[in-house]
């Protein structure tokens, strides 16, 4: 039993259920026998035995060994004289006769990678700051996300920007640009690629060794607060990556934790995904279930964020993911589905959403899988957004293709709005669209110089007036031509040259219009808030479509894909008069400003079976957005 003679904790851990398991495990203030120190806890139900080492004991294996706990599997100690940013590690014998060396799975801090002894645990006390964001969750308590503009800035900490010596910004410093610049570019969210401590900065952070420890490369757990505080007192929310599909096998992490498969699935054809040479966790387990959504609850709680971004779903709902026939083996059903992952991803979102009802819980899910953003009442997985990988991948491949063959490509414009409805997505360019060869978005572009950044902004305007919420990858605002690399940061020095300054004054405008215009919005769940008024006009690389607020008021969508001016084009239009909000061809955006006109009056003139119609001539490459005014 326990010295503190509270078991429950320890019940609630092995049935599943405690999801604040990081008030239990791991390593806490406390006083014995009036001495002050911290109490250690770790689960490893197969060790022999267990000690804590660390900067308090001379990492001497002997000085402090665990005693086992009622259940058999949980190890505890006290230590007095233990102080903070102690570093310290979990000695475990194992069954087989080796001593491994581990981190502790619910450290509040780590050593950094570079450091001495790198990848150790560190004494971290997290209570204490003081938080000011106290308006901004009493307000985002009364908004409905489902109707309120959504426009996230992707951002890798690491290298969005370095300093000059080629140094990280600290979670200090990047509270004092990244903020400003977010909010001066009109986005309403930022996320970070993962935050949370892995070893290996070529992994980007999905190789995850600390679930309940943000990056120490950057600073300290409440620097990391310091930074979402700032971002929240400026009213842009805060989306951090998160990775429960899988975890290195490092020596020190989780891997074979107590010498034998623990936190990893046990069964052969569930234990690993070959082609990123991690472990699988084992979502049948009530231990690691706890463990998971305690990370959860925990990101949320203790540092305020606004959502999660759950990576690699695919990876967790199909037993045949990245493997051949053979390689697995069905369910009790003979299907390929994971009975235990969408269980735990059930299970996931219900305890987020009843302990923080308005969080984003937004699934990167690569495939069709039905009902992701169903709530689970009615067998979906419940989260509230999805990423439509689908439309990402039709539009960058009809935008990569030469204007000249474009209208082989016409389909995989309209195609999405078959299935627009069928889930709340997020439109997504992301990281994995500007690396390995794929080209940036800029680099994407067919054409000379000037026509890729006509390209850039045609397309963005089309993105921004598509059913669904957005995410922009940081770089493609300026139009970085390079591929996004993780040593380096964002080339901002490219807006000292016309094009790309005028590009960022592009999307900053574009940013701002729609988060100031309901239409573009406010109704993403159906045919309501979307109207198409040409649809099909393949020869001319040409979209029309309409989009409409609650209230009625409707903003028009021209699109001219082509690589040739559109002249005398006429389009059917509800009768009205139509004012020019947008349009991509601006002068100050780079274009080349023929878009003359700025006021339509429809005509009594039938057209794509309309009794009125506008006539226009369109540039090419362009994105203009009309504003019904009566």
């Amino acid at each position: 039993m326990s010295v503190f003679h509270n078991d429950v904790p320890m019940h609630l851990f092995h049935h599943g259920e405690n999801f604040r398991t990081f008030e239990w495990l791991g390593a806490h203030a406390a006083i014995v026998k009036r001495k002050k120190g911290y109490v250690f806890r770790v689960w490893a139900p197969r060790a022999v035995s267990v000690s804590v080492v660390g900067d308090f004991n001379g990492w001497d294996a002997n000085a402090n060994v665990m005693e086992r706990l009622i259940d058999g599997e949980t190890f505890e100690t006290f230590i007095a004289g233990v102080e903070q940013f102690d570093d310290y590690k979990f000695c475990i014998q194992t069954a087989d006769g080796r001593t491994l060396y581990k981190a502790d799975p619910y450290a509040f801090h780590a050593e950094t990678p570079d450091a001495s002894r790198a990848n150790a645990s560190k004494i971290y006390e997290l209570s204490g700051y003081k938080w000011g964001d106290k308006e901004y969750l009493d307000k985002q308590r009364h908004t409905d996300i489902y109707t309120s503009p959504l426009n996230i800035y992707e951002v890798n900490l690491l290298s969005w920007r370095k300093n000059s010596d080629g140094s990280y910004l600290t979670y200090r410093k990047l509270a004092k640009e990244l903020v400003s610049y977010v909010v001066k570019m009109g986005y309403t969210h930022v996320e970070f690629m993962p935050v949370t401590e892995y070893p290996y900065d070529g992994s980007w952070g999905y190789q995850v060794t600390g679930y309940f420890a943000v990056t120490s490369r950057l600073g300290e757990p409440k620097d990391f607060m310091y930074l979402i505080d700032c971002f929240h007192k400026a009213g842009i929310g805060v989306i951090l990556d998160w990775v429960p599909a899988h975890f290195p096998k490092d020596a020190f992490g989780l891997y074979e934790f107590d010498g034998q498969p623990l936190y990893e699935a046990s069964q052969w054809d569930r234990m690993e995904i070959k082609g990123w040479g991690t472990r699988k966790f084992d979502y049948g387990r009530n231990e690691v279930l706890s463990f998971l959504i305690s990370s959860a609850v925990f990101l949320f709680e203790k540092y305020h964020i606004d959502g999660l971004r759950v990576d690699a779903v695919a990876s967790m709902l199909y037993l045949d993911y990245d493997k051949n026939d053979g390689e697995w083996v069905p369910n009790i059903y003979g299907e390929n589905k994971n009975l235990e992952a969408m269980a735990f991803l059930r299970r996931l979102n219900e305890t987020v959403f009843g302990y923080f009802p308005k969080a984003l819980m937004i699934a990167e899910e690569s495939t069709a899988w039905p009902m992701v953003t169903r709530p689970t009442s009615m067998g979906g997985l419940g989260f509230n957004f999805k990423w439509n990988m689908g439309w990402m991948n039709d539009v960058l491949s009809y935008i990569s293709t030469n204007p000249l063959y474009r209208r082989y490509k016409h389909n995989k414009l309209t195609f999405s709005m078959m299935y627009a409805f069928s889930e709340n997505y997020v439109l997504p360019i992301s990281h994995d669209e500007v690396v390995h060869g794929k080209a940036s978005l800029i680099g994407k572009m067919p054409g000379e110089y000037e026509e890729k950044f006509a390209g850039v902004r045609a397309f963005l305007g089309y993105m921004m007036s598509h059913p669904g919420k957005k995410l922009h990858f940081m770089g493609s605002e300026i139009g970085q031509f390079k591929e996004w690399d993780y040593k380096e940061g964002i080339e901002f020095f490219l807006k000292e040259y016309p094009l790309h300054k005028k590009l960022s004054v592009a999307v900053r405008e574009l940013n701002e219009l729609y988060k100031t215009t309901p239409a573009l919005y406010e109704i993403e769940d159906s045919w309501d808030g979307f109207e198409w008024l040409a649809a099909d006009d393949t020869d001319s690389n040409f979209l029309a479509y309409q989009r409409k607020d609650k209230n009625g008021e409707t903003i028009v969508v021209l699109l001219n894909f082509s690589g040739s001016d559109l002249n005398g084009y006429r389009l059917g239009l509800p009768q009205g008069k139509y004012k020019v909000v947008y349009s991509s061809d601006r002068i100050r955006y780079g274009g080349s400003g023929r878009l003359k006109k700025h006021i339509f009056n429809t005509q009594r003139a039938y057209s794509h079976g309309k009794e009125y119609s506008i006539q226009f001539d369109l540039p090419k490459l362009t994105c203009v957005y009309l504003k019904k005014i009566y």
